[in-house]
């Protein structure tokens, strides 16, 4: 049996190691979002006894960011859950209803047509404050890790 000096163990090592990569990579490019139109009304709904969900999209586009896109109704008077915070960022587009959202120590009421940039961390919740359902697209952008 032949020993290995440690320069080609370590040689090996590092093609062993390059090839783990490529290989995540590669498979990684396999399950990248693929181009999509997403009708409305062909949409799944999630019910809950606050909020009805149509998720469209969630996967790594082909750089390997990961993208998560969903609508939601949210009955008046709710919160779609407590304040919190996460690592990726969220973009919420308001469609319509009001609602009062709070990102870190700043409220505001905002309703259709209005944007909400939640940046990574950063404690965030919302509550519709209207009389009928709000309805908002977020889009998380980003992973947790």
């Amino acid at each position: 049996m032949s020993m290995m000096s440690r320069r080609s163990v370590i040689s090996t090592g590092s093609l062993l190691f390059a090839a783990a990569i490529i290989a995540v990579r590669v498979h990684g490019a396999q399950n990248t979002l693929p181009s999509g139109i997403f009708s409305y009304d062909q949409l799944q709904v999630q019910k809950n006894s606050t909020t009805e969900i149509r998720q469209m999209l969630t996967g790594p586009t082909h750089s390997g960011y990961r993208i998560d896109l969903h609508e939601t109704a949210l009955a008046p008077g709710q919160m779609p859950h407590a304040p919190h915070r996460h690592v990726h960022e969220e973009l919420m587009l308001v469609r319509e209803g009001t609602i009062e959202v709070t990102v870190g120590t700043k409220t505001s009421r905002v309703g259709p047509g209005s944007a909400v940039y939640i940046a990574s961390n950063e404690e965030h919740g919302w509550k519709n404050v209207g009389t009928t359902p709000a309805k908002y697209f977020v889009m998380a952008l980003g992973d947790d890790k």
